[in-house]
């Protein structure tokens, strides 16, 4: 009786978890890429010299993805072509783009091409005077995958029709120890070494020398966002944009005070460092 118990089970979570694993995979992978688009907006206005300017938030619009620009400006078509196939080749990022560059007001197409991480992939169009100074919309239309690749997800299904049933045999037998050590996982992979400090982001908390210091929400998300881009600058509108996104609870000098309040909380450690980048923004670093 039992075992039929932890059979009906183990298949009931294991259906689950598939339907879960795919709306979180599909989900993860349209925020990872419009990270990557955003990306792509911040690189190319530093292409231009303009380190100021914001990336408006991402859209998806019609199947497309826009890149929409805070202010208007000029550029060189094949600056565009260079800067996009520079980031999805840093960023390994898999998809194929069809990009168009229309005009805001007239929707006319100006400029469009086609690029992928293989360089055989890339359609690059003749090359084009510097267009004028206007407002812009870069759109990137993610192209399906090709029928070598739908061949190959075929034959990876099978495979993973095969492993579903030795998927379950392993469950049966060990479900008892992952509930156990479920939580001491939960709790090991939320505590990161920043320097000499223990963050455990779960909790907010940043212990030293055996002191504690409770974090805010926003102070937790704002250290995790330096620590994870140590030794880059990032800008302050980026970092509102990240850590506040469209809250629109902020005021010009909100970043100043949280900086101070993050540096005061981490004075404990003259490695850790958040350095002040005039007229850009912040950059963490960790001396030693």
């Amino acid at each position: 009786m039992m075992f039929h118990k932890l059979y009906k089970l183990s298949l009931f979570l294991f259906v689950i978890g598939c339907f879960a694993f795919q709306v979180d995979a599909k989900t993860t992978n349209n925020q990872e890429l419009q990270v990557s688009l955003r990306a792509i907006g911040h690189e190319f206005l530093l292409q231009l010299n303009d380190s100021t300017s914001r990336v408006l938030p991402i859209k998806k619009i019609n199947g497309r993805y826009a890149v929409q620009f805070e202010r208007k400006f000029s550029f060189e078509p094949n600056l565009l072509f260079s800067t996009v196939f520079n980031v999805i080749e840093k960023y390994n990022i898999s998809e194929t783009f069809i990009v168009e560059v229309e005009q805001c007001i007239t929707q006319e197409v100006i400029y469009s091409f086609k690029t992928s991480i293989r360089k055989d992939g890339n359609i690059i169009p003749c090359k084009q005077r510097v267009l004028p100074n206007d407002c812009y919309i870069f759109y990137f239309t993610v192209i399906e995958n090709t029928n070598e690749e739908i061949v190959k997800n075929n034959a990876t299904s099978l495979y993973n029709f095969t492993y579903i049933f030795i998927f379950l045999a392993i469950t049966l037998s060990t479900i008892t120890y992952y509930k156990k050590r479920r939580t001491h996982l939960t709790l090991k992979s939320s505590v990161i070494l920043i320097g000499k400090y223990r963050f455990n982001q779960k909790k907010m908390l940043l212990s030293i020398q055996g002191q504690s210091v409770e974090l805010s929400n926003k102070e937790a998300s704002l250290l995790f966002l330096l620590y994870s881009n140590e030794n880059k600058t990032l800008e302050r509108e980026y970092i509102l944009n990240e850590v506040w996104g469209d809250e629109g609870s902020y005021i010009g000098r909100t970043l100043d005070v949280y900086i101070s309040k993050l540096r005061k909380k981490l004075e404990l450690d003259s490695s850790l460092k958040i350095i002040n980048v005039r007229g850009i923004g912040y950059r963490f670093v960790i001396n030693g």
